[in-house]
């Protein structure tokens, strides 16, 4: 399975999280998917599921990444309390600094903004915020604020610079995993230590990862 492969190169370059994207196969395939990343990142990584509190669970996943269109962070987070599961952690999209100030009151672990540049690796993707954008939701939230959108070796100083504590990457990683994963630590000033990097199968069938630092 090409997405395991994946995962096992970037955590042996050192990656301590990996996030689970997959909005095309029905829900018993991605359970399936999750169950087998839970099986190889165990004691190894961290381990994020997309859209799915309920898979998320059934995954033993450390946590649910959740869209602007996905079940709401309150309800999320009440399956979690109910399952006795309250250190979940739950991350949240949003496309621009004015939803990163409406959420910033929710029980989330991390915000994530974006499209800072222009990408590919959706159909319809959201209007491009910029730099300017990553700047704007830095000063509207001191939760963690993971960058994504367009991101590579070439512009990820500048959006951590802009206020990014993570950044998010799909293409740039694709054709060489484990040397994207060196190249980009000394870039974003980071090392294996204090870094995570993160992972995901998209629609497209094609896999993405970031870094962030401790947060």
């Amino acid at each position: 399975m090409a997405v395991l492969q994946f995962a096992r190169e970037l955590m042996d370059s050192g990656a301590t999280l990996i996030q689970y994207r997959d909005k095309a196969s029905p829900p018993q395939q991605v359970l399936s998917v999750a169950r087998e990343l839970r099986r190889i990142t165990r004691n190894r990584a961290t381990l994020i599921i997309n859209d799915h509190p309920d898979l998320c669970l059934a995954a033993e996943a450390d946590g649910v990444h959740l869209g602007q269109e996905d079940l709401s962070v309150a309800a999320a987070r009440r399956i979690f309390s109910a399952a006795k599961k309250d250190h979940i952690w739950i991350g949240l999209s949003t496309h621009n600094p004015e939803q990163v100030r409406e959420t910033d009151h929710l029980p989330i672990d991390y915000l994530a903004v974006g499209p800072v540049f222009p990408t590919s690796s959706k159909a319809n993707p959201d209007p491009v915020i910029g730099l300017d954008g990553v700047k704007q939701a830095r000063r509207a939230t001191s939760k963690p604020l993971v960058a994504i959108g367009g991101i590579t070796r070439t512009n990820c100083a500048q959006v951590r610079q802009a206020g990014a504590d993570a950044v998010a990457v799909i293409s740039d990683l694709l054709e060489s995993p484990a040397k994207a994963v060196a190249d980009f630590l000394p870039i974003l000033g980071l090392n294996i230590q204090n870094t995570h990097v993160y992972i995901s199968r998209s629609p497209l069938e094609r896999c993405a990862a970031g870094h962030r630092g401790s947060w």
